[in-house]
């Protein structure tokens, strides 16, 4: 048990720091270095204490979560599956954690492009269950943006209210330890994706300004600075796009979230096939997709374990 909360608490501190492409290689060998184990969770797992199986699960909740952000996304669901199971052999009071891998699961489908997945599963979670207010502002953060996506903008304005609401009351003793990263900016940061969807650009970039200057983050954050300018690009926003990418082409090396690496390529790609994009502009685009090259390239060692079939 004690082997496998070091590694998973090795994996946290990468992640937070580095971000999932130089935590993913590590989160592979550690669940390689569980697998039998992991595997034999159908029967021999049950006769082993609540805090073993609590432990592995935790740990293929952390390796699924990291690599959702590398955007290994078939194994991440194998992992979270995984994490589920554990989590429904053991007592109802060690079983907090089974949320955070159904809040992964949602925000995940809802990347994919599976809004209506995501909305299944925010809607079970929020219907009939007695949550801490943390939590259930998360299943409300995950429910307005599925719904953003099919485009039902009342009801996901009205989702975060609530989640805004919800987190304006403070931490209270029944807020799982797992809810530490939600927060007014990863709110703000939601809030504005969803606001891009629902076509209101001026709206979502002063949230996502917000939230992709607050200090102190998890590396993952680094998403919404990256979304920030994807929606400046796709609203025009020239000269605000410019300034934004800019000051991106230098921090590409430290980017550590895949999704926000995806989402600078798609940017770029946008200006490069755009129609009346400034020269200048088109200029920097270009000098960021040759940073991208040279960060994603075969060559790049957090790379090499992603590539893999």
């Amino acid at each position: 048990m004690e082997h496998l909360a070091a590694l998973t608490a090795e994996l946290l501190e990468t992640d937070r720091t580095a971000g999932a492409r130089r935590a993913a290689p590590a989160a592979l060998r550690a669940v390689a270095s569980v697998t039998s184990v992991a595997a034999a969770g159908r029967t021999p797992l049950r006769s082993a204490s609540t805090a073993e199986r609590s432990a592995l699960m935790e740990l293929l909740q952390v390796a699924a979560w990291i690599l959702f952000d590398a955007e290994r996304h078939g194994i991440s669901q194998r992992l979270s599956r995984r994490a589920l199971a554990l989590a429904r052999t053991l007592p109802e009071e060690a079983r907090s954690v089974e949320l955070l891998v159904l809040s992964v699961l949602c925000l995940q489908e809802e990347h994919l492009g599976r809004p209506a997945a995501s909305l299944r599963i925010s809607s079970s979670v929020l219907a009939g269950r007695d949550l801490p207010a943390r939590v259930a502002a998360i299943f409300h953060v995950r429910e307005a943006r599925a719904l953003a996506r099919i485009g039902h903008g009342r009801r996901a304005l009205r989702s975060l209210a609530t989640a805004r609401e919800l987190l304006a009351d403070g931490p209270c003793e029944r807020d799982p330890s797992w809810t530490w990263w939600f927060d007014r900016s990863e709110l703000d940061g939601h809030h504005g994706l969803a606001l891009a969807d629902l076509g209101d650009p001026d709206g979502a970039a002063s949230l996502l300004h917000e939230a992709a200057a607050a200090g102190g983050a998890p590396a993952y954050r680094s998403l919404f600075s990256t979304e920030l300018a994807s929606v400046l690009a796709r609203a025009g926003a020239w000269r605000e796009t410019e300034a934004r990418l800019s000051g991106l082409v230098e921090s590409v090396p430290d980017i550590g979230s895949v999704r926000a690496l995806n989402a600078l390529a798609r940017t770029t790609l946008s200006i490069e096939r755009g129609a009346r994009v400034p020269r200048a502009l088109r200029d920097t685009g270009g000098h960021l997709a040759a940073s991208l090259r040279k960060e994603t390239g075969l060559a790049h060692p957090a790379f090499r374990a992603f590539r893999r079939p």
